[in-house]
């Protein structure tokens, strides 16, 4: 069973689940208007604008106007991990993805950096690895030198 989260004017939050949705009592009365029946009170909907791709709908109930956000179970999973469109994760450090050698280190303290600058290079399993800065940033520090051994996840740079 599938649950979806509905998001009213960005501030409610509903969840709905499958069952929830198949005994919804509504009935098409025109090209985008329903009469709708919910623990037997009637209430008269307009669907006023529909982004089927955004899943992004413009309802209005009796004259109130709602937005209303649609997140079905991959939605959920995508924002989880952090993949969501339009989304950027902020990325404050850089750590070790193995272990190696620091063959050399391109920033300083306090320097500006532009996303894909190069940072650092590692030396792992015979192979040069260069790290490119994730995103515009000030370094804030530098937790190792040039022909350091490094472990993986220790931490390499830091960003303001």
């Amino acid at each position: 069973m599938s649950t979806y989260k509905l998001t009213v004017n960005s501030s409610t939050v509903f969840d709905v689940k499958d069952s929830d949705v198949s005994s919804f009592d509504a009935l098409k009365s025109g090209d985008s208007n329903y009469h709708v029946l919910k623990d037997n009170t009637s209430f008269k909907a307009e669907i006023i604008s529909a982004d089927f791709i955004a899943k992004k709908y413009t309802v209005k109930v009796n004259n109130n106007t709602y937005v209303v956000d649609i997140a079905n179970p991959l939605d959920q999973l995508i924002k989880e991990m952090g993949f969501a469109i339009g989304a950027t994760k902020q990325v404050n450090s850089i750590k070790a993805p193995m272990p190696g050698l620091i063959l050399e280190i391109n920033v300083e303290v306090g320097q500006e950096v532009k996303e894909n600058d190069p940072i650092l290079i590692l030396g792992a399993m015979k192979m040069e690895n260069s790290f490119l800065s994730p995103r515009d940033g000030v370094i804030k520090s530098i937790a190792v030198s040039k022909d350091q051994a490094v472990d993986k996840g220790q931490l390499l740079i830091e960003f303001e």
